[in-house]
């Protein structure tokens, strides 16, 4: 299964960010250990080096682009994943990006805590960290 992982989850577990934590780092379990692949897009590390130098320091933000890459997938982000993003009816332009990243990409789903951001019928299913475990579960 290719499980597309937003942004959010993934800073959720770098930053140990209180009760999002636990399912988020079970989902980065699954993709570290291969049991799901785990797609991120190419942009998601430029913007968590960022957040991560912000609160903490560059040595902590290159460390999370090691534990990054060494568990997931990049994503590309081109000129059509852009155009698409740009053309998009959804408010949010980076969770745009990230919904049509998964689509190319061919993610089964895609995980993150904001579904709401992402279309209303999307073509690819947005579920929650919890929703995916209990769905993980289940198979």
């Amino acid at each position: 299964m290719k499980a597309f992982v937003d942004t959010n989850v993934l800073l959720d577990v770098l930053a140990e960010r209180g009760s999002f934590y636990e399912d988020s780092a079970a989902v980065w379990s699954l993709a570290e250990q291969g049991k799901v692949e785990g797609l991120v897009s190419a942009v998601s590390f430029t913007n968590i080096f960022y957040m991560m130098r912000r609160w903490a320091d560059t040595a902590t933000a290159k460390k999370a682009m090691h534990l990054l890459r060494d568990a997931f997938s990049p994503v590309a982000c081109d000129s059509l994943v852009i155009n698409q993003a740009i053309d998009s009816d959804l408010s949010d332009f980076e969770d745009a990006v990230q919904y049509f990243s998964a689509l190319h990409a061919g993610a089964d789903c895609i995980l993150s805590r904001n579904p709401g951001d992402f279309p209303r019928r999307p073509a690819v299913p947005v579920l929650s960290p919890t929703e995916f475990l209990s769905q993980i579960e289940v198979e």
